[in-house]
């Protein structure tokens, strides 16, 4: 059965990171929908979960790549700010962090020094804070 299985998987696109987001997304919409009680929320569930099925057994595995680059490059925007404010929140204790007025980039000095110059590494402004 399982040369049966890998046999007819072969040269199809399977599993990969969006195929996962589409199954959880879909079993979250079903446990919901037993408490709501939607049918809209029951067609989007299916559909999604089809979607999923769909992308899998497909041999257009250029374009199924390309659906997968851009759901990473949207979790990776969103997933980035939340891992950078978690970051920052770590690093309160030693550091103080400031955005350039000119470029907007956010540039950490370490606390406890007075007024200082910072200087961004990325524009060249240079300003005056108190850390």
């Amino acid at each position: 059965m399982k040369e049966k299985l890998l046999r007819f998987m072969a040269g199809r696109y399977g599993m990969d990171q969006f195929n996962r987001f589409l199954s959880m997304a879909a079993m979250v919409l079903v446990v919901i929908n037993l408490f709501v009680g939607s049918t809209l929320l029951w067609f989007i569930a299916m559909a999604a979960l089809i979607y999923c099925y769909v992308r899998m057994f497909s041999r257009n595995l250029e374009k199924r790549r390309n659906e997968n680059g851009r759901y990473l490059q949207i979790k990776y925007k969103l997933t980035s700010r939340f891992q950078n404010w978690r970051e920052r929140q770590k690093q309160k204790k030693n550091y103080c962090f400031f955005r350039c007025p000119s470029c907007k980039a956010m540039l950490r000095v370490p606390k406890g020094e007075g007024r200082i110059r910072v200087t961004c590494r990325k524009c060249g402004n240079a300003f005056e804070r108190k850390t």
